[in-house]
C-alpha cells in the first residue's frame, strides 16, 4: 500500500518558479514509477511528467517540456516537480501518482495510487 501527500503549491506570478513535493509512505514506492498530472478548471486531467523507479528515465507532456523537471529521492520516499517559467495556463490542481510497476506511463489509467492534489495558481 502506498499513500501520497503533495505539498508546495501556491500562488506565483508568471515567470516564477515553484517546487512541488510528493511524500510517499510504503516501501513499495521505491520500486514504483511515479508521475504528476494536473487538472485545470473545466478541463480534463492532463499528463505532466513521469519518472522510472530509479530516476533513470523521465518523460514530459508537450506543454511543460523544457520548463518542468521531475526527480525523485528514494531515500526520502519523495518525488519532486520543479516548475520554472510558469505561465497562467499552468494554473491547475497538481496530482502525484504512483504505479505498481517500475516503468513509466503517460496515461492516468496506468497509475494505482493518487494523492489529494495541491493547487498551483499562476497570475499574469
Amino acid at each position: 500500500q502506498v499513500q501520497l501527500v503533495e505539498s508546495g503549491g501556491g500562488l506565483v506570478q508568471a515567470g516564477g518558479s515553484l517546487r512541488l513535493s510528493c511524500a510517499a509512505s510504503g516501501r513499495a514506492f521505491s520500486t514504483s514509477a511515479a508521475g504528476w498530472f494536473r487538472r485545470a478548471p473545466g478541463k480534463e486531467r492532463e499528463f505532466v511528467a513521469t519518472i522510472t523507479w530509479d530516476g533513470g528515465a523521465t518523460e514530459y507532456g508537450d506543454s511543460v517540456k523544457g520548463r518542468f523537471t521531475i526527480s525523485r529521492d528514494n531515500a526520502k520516499n519523495t518525488v519532486y516537480l520543479q516548475m520554472n517559467s510558469l505561465i497562467p495556463e499552468d494554473t491547475a490542481v497538481y496530482y502525484c501518482a504512483a504505479r505498481k510497476y517500475p516503468l513509466m506511463s503517460v496515461v492516468s489509467e496506468g497509475y494505482y495510487y493518487w494523492g489529494q492534489g495541491t493547487q498551483v495558481t499562476v497570475s499574469s
